[in-house]
C-alpha cells in the first residue's frame, strides 16, 4: 500500500480498511505495536520500547514516519500476548471498577506499570495495574488487579463494567512503564500524587515501598474533581494508621472539602509543601495535569531523573496526521 506524505502508518492502515488496535494515538499505551520484518523501523517510533522489542523490529504505528519502504506485519505483536480471564468485577467509586484478571501463564511485572488488555474482538485498552507481583521466593497470587474510570461512551469500560465481562476471555501486552518503586535507598522521601484511576498503579508502589521496607518519609497525594471520585480512602487511611512514615492526603477541586480533604489544585496544594530537593517523585493521571506538576516539582528542586511519571491518555479516535513511504 501506498502512504502519502505527511500521514502517520495508523491512519494510512486505517484508511486502507486493515484493523489495528490503537487507543491514545501519542505513542504512550504502546496498542498499537507492529513490527518489520524487511527495513528499519522508524527509530523515534521505538521509544519507551524494551530492547528487546526495538531488536525485533517492533515499533509503534500511531507516532511512526517511515521514509523508506517497509515489509511490515500486523501479527506480530499476538506474539507478545498472554491468554486470560476476566475473574471479578467489583465497584469502587462512582465511577471506577476493580477488575481482577487472572493469565493463563506467569506474567512478570513491576507493581505500578501498565498492561494492554485485549478483547475477544481486537478492541485494545491500556490500564495501570494496582496489584502486587508475588515476593522472591513467595508464590503469592497470579491475579492482576486493575482500576478502570467507567466513561459513558467508553467501549472498553461500559463493557468491563457490565454484565458480560465476568469470566470472558481477553489477552493481555506488556507490561510497559518506567513507573515503578526502586529499593535501594529506603530513607529517601517519596512523593506519590495522581487524580483519578492515577491511583491505581500508586497504590501499587505504595505498598511495594512499604513491602520493601521504605523508612522514609512517603507522601500520597490523591485528587478529584469531588468527593465521589476518590476511592480506597478507608483502605489508605488504615495504611498511614499503621505505617507512621505514611502521610496521606486527598483534595477535591469542587467543594468546600470536609472529613479530612483539601479543596483546590491538587498541583496547588501539594507544592505548598516543597521544596522537593533529594525526593524521588511518582506522577499518574490526567496527562496535562501530569505535565504541569513535573515541570513545578523540577523547579521546585526535583531532578527529572528523579520524577518517574506515566500520565493517562483517554481512547481517541484523533485527528489524521502523519507521514510518507509505502508499506507492504
Amino acid at each position: 500500500m501506498q502512504v502519502r506524505p505527511g500521514q502517520r502508518l495508523l491512519d494510512a492502515l486505517l484508511d486502507a480498511g486493515r484493523s489495528v488496535p490503537s487507543s491514545c494515538r501519542v505513542g504512550a499505551c504502546q496498542t498499537c505495536l507492529v513490527r518489520a520484518t524487511s527495513g528499519a523501523a522508524p527509530a523515534p517510533a521505538q521509544a519507551g520500547l524494551k530492547d528487546t522489542l526495538r531488536a525485533e523490529g517492533y515499533f509503534l504505528a500511531c507516532v511512526a514516519e517511515p521514509e523508506a519502504d517497509l515489509e511490515i506485519t500486523l501479527s506480530g505483536a499476538a506474539l507478545l500476548e498472554v491468554p486470560a480471564q476476566i475473574a471479578t468485577v467489583e465497584i469502587m467509586g462512582a465511577d471506577v471498577v476493580r477488575v481482577v484478571v487472572r493469565p493463563d501463564r506467569a506474567f512478570a511485572y513491576r507493581a505500578g506499570q501498565f498492561v494492554t488488555l485485549v478483547r475477544a474482538d481486537g478492541l485494545a485498552r491500556a490500564y495501570s495495574l494496582a496489584s502486587l507481583p508475588p515476593a522472591p521466593g513467595d508464590r503469592g497470587t497470579d491475579a492482576l488487579e486493575l482500576h478502570v474510570r467507567v466513561l459513558p461512551s467508553g467501549r472498553m469500560s461500559t463493557w468491563l463494567a457490565g454484565p458480560d465481562a465476568p469470566g470472558a476471555h481477553v489477552r493481555l501486552r506488556g507490561p510497559a512503564g518506567n513507573c515503578f518503586y526502586v529499593a535501594g535507598n529506603p530513607t529517601q522521601p517519596l512523593v506519590l500524587a495522581g487524580t483519578g484511576t492515577g491511583l491505581a498503579p500508586l497504590w501499587g508502589i505504595l505498598r511495594e515501598a512499604l513491602r520493601a521496607g521504605h523508612t522514609g518519609p512517603i507522601a500520597l497525594w490523591h485528587g478529584a474533581r469531588v468527593a465521589a471520585g476518590l476511592y480506597l480512602v478507608d483502605e489508605l487511611t488504615d495504611l498511614a494508621r499503621r505505617h507512621p512514615q505514611l502521610d496521606y492526603r486527598r483534595c477535591v477541586l469542587d467543594g468546600a472539602g470536609v472529613d479530612g480533604e483539601l479543596s483546590g489544585r491538587l498541583d496547588q496544594r501539594l507544592l505548598e509543601h516543597g521544596p522537593f530537593a533529594g525526593h524521588r517523585v511518582y506522577l499518574c493521571g490526567d496527562p496535562a495535569l501530569v505535565v504541569e506538576l513535573k515541570q513545578r516539582l523540577f523547579l521546585a528542586g526535583a531532578t527529572l531523573a528523579e520524577i518517574h511519571a506515566d500520565p493517562f491518555f483517554t481512547a481517541t479516535d484523533g485527528s489524521r496526521v502523519g507521514m510518507g513511504g509505502s508499506i507492504t
